[in-house]
């Protein structure tokens, strides 16, 4: 069936930012339709994502919190697991939520549309699936259809024990041995799963920093704290992957490896790429950078001034919540408000155990900018809190600046990191500086008074420790 609508806004995608763009869009009083390659709402984020990894990374967490309570006398049995019921409880989270999306959708009559889209024009997209296809004319676009896993071209990639980030998720099977390439966020994150349901699990990275948007600090506490789950090999390659019935044989070489090891599956997890590919641009003349991702203004704009683009097609950093926030700020400017996307800071995080929370500037920033700073590090062993959760293992670190006293970064390592991180986040986008900190009373016994503390060490108030800069004019 062929169909012609018009309508005032056409949104290309239902991930976070998609659906987010669409619901504020609607709310602006924008006629407004809402396209997506799959049936369900939500995008990757919410299907194979986010949304279920924090899932599994919770399930991970109790059995390793069930194990180290062992510690204080408090013992469990061994695990036993159920792959299926894990898997139908995860997929019993997302059809809840993707479920009320689709609800809300609705509530704000906003037109749903199943298929495949392309650019015919600056105000004419086709959109297609198996039984109709729809020529939509419209006054705005926005594109919020997200980003894809990277292949390796070499690996044999037609091998389904060689896995993405989706293949994962769907807990086929609990590999003995386990290989992740990559050591960035998310192959942190599904090592964390993995090595609690009971793999042995290796990371290979090619590059010799880890994390390095990390301070090596911080690094280097993770990495000490995770050393009896699984292994990291920095400054490693894989030559060769050899498929044979009995596993993967593969080839690595580098700083501590120069031999063969056979593993049931591999994860390839080294980054995402735009989905871009599939939509026509250039016969809308859309720029693109050099990377692939599309060139936006601060108002969201492509070169094509009717035309949006949100999320990870934008380029880095390829966060959900950075993605919201940019799909607000593109429905308001369609509706005619004069707002911009100018954030001075955005926070990110890896839910690995312990989490891994950062925002602003680290050291390498500061030193390349040639700011003069301080840092003030608030141990986790001196927190009353952290005992008493046992999780000792844990910083907060602050960075700030020695002109005027602001804060300007922060990393915190540690249990609920990427709650903790939010705090700090909120005080440089304010503007706050370590008396601003030091002087908001914080609930105790808390991981959030690490903040202040942190805080009170570069003021030289602090008392939970030995205060070795005391400033006694205050």
């Amino acid at each position: 069936m062929y169909q012609k609508i018009q309508s005032e806004v056409v949104v290309l995608g239902s991930g976070p930012a998609g659906y987010s763009a669409a619901f504020r869009c609607a709310d602006l009083g924008l006629d407004t339709i809402l396209i997506e390659r799959y049936k369900k709402i939500g995008g990757v984020c919410l299907n194979v994502g986010c949304i279920p990894s924090k899932s599994l990374l919770h399930i991970a967490k109790v059995i390793k919190d069930a194990k180290d309570l062992s510690e204080t006398g408090v013992f469990f049995n061994k695990p036993s697991i159920n792959l299926k019921k894990i898997h139908d409880w995860k997929e019993d989270i997302i059809h809840k939520l993707t479920n009320s999306l689709y609800n809300i959708s609705n509530k704000r009559n906003i037109k749903f549309i199943q298929g495949t889209a392309h650019f015919e024009s600056n105000n004419n997209i086709i959109v297609e699936n198996d039984q109709n296809k729809f020529d939509i004319s419209f006054k705005n676009a926005i594109i919020a259809t997200g980003s894809n896993a990277i292949k390796i071209p070499s690996f044999p990639n037609q091998d389904d024990r060689i896995w993405d980030s989706t293949d994962a998720l769907l807990l086929k099977n609990i590999p003995s041995r386990f290989l992740i390439v990559g050591g960035g966020i998310i192959g942190l994150e599904m090592a964390t799963i993995y090595s609690a349901l009971g793999s042995t699990v290796d990371i290979v990275d090619r590059f010799n920093v880890f994390l390095p948007s990390v301070d090596e600090d911080v690094s280097k506490m993770y990495i000490k704290s995770i050393n009896k789950r699984f292994n990291i090999f920095l400054n490693t390659h894989i030559k060769t992957i050899d498929p044979k019935d009995h596993g993967l044989i593969v080839s690595m070489e580098g700083d501590n490896l120069g031999h063969s090891i056979s593993y049931d599956n591999i994860l390839v997890a080294v980054g995402r790429t735009p989905n871009t590919q599939d939509l026509k641009l250039e016969k809308v003349g859309i720029e693109l950078n050099d990377t692939g991702f599309i060139k936006v203004d601060n108002q969201l704009k492509t070169n094509i001034s009717n035309i949006y683009a949100i999320g990870d097609v934008t380029g880095l950093p390829m966060l959900a919540h950075k993605a919201i926030h940019e799909s607000h700020i593109a429905a308001e400017v369609i509706a005619g408000k004069n707002h911009y996307y100018e954030p001075k800071v955005i926070p990110s995080v890896a839910y690995t155990d312990p989490e891994i929370a950062w925002v602003g500037f680290n050291e390498k920033d500061v030193i390349k900018l040639n700011i003069d700073y301080e840092v003030a590090v608030f141990p986790w062993s001196a927190s009353g809190r952290a005992h008493a959760s046992n999780c000792t293992t844990g910083l907060t670190k602050l960075i700030f600046n020695k002109k005027n006293n602001q804060i300007i970064g922060a990393s915190i390592l540690g249990t609920n990191a990427g709650e903790l991180i939010n705090e700090v986040a909120l005080a440089i986008e304010m503007g706050c500086d370590a008396e601003d900190l030091s002087l908001t009373i914080h609930a105790h016994p808390t991981l959030s008074e690490s903040i202040c503390l942190a805080s009170d060490i570069f003021r030289g108030t602090i008392t939970d420790l030995l205060n070795i800069k005391k400033n006694i004019s205050e």
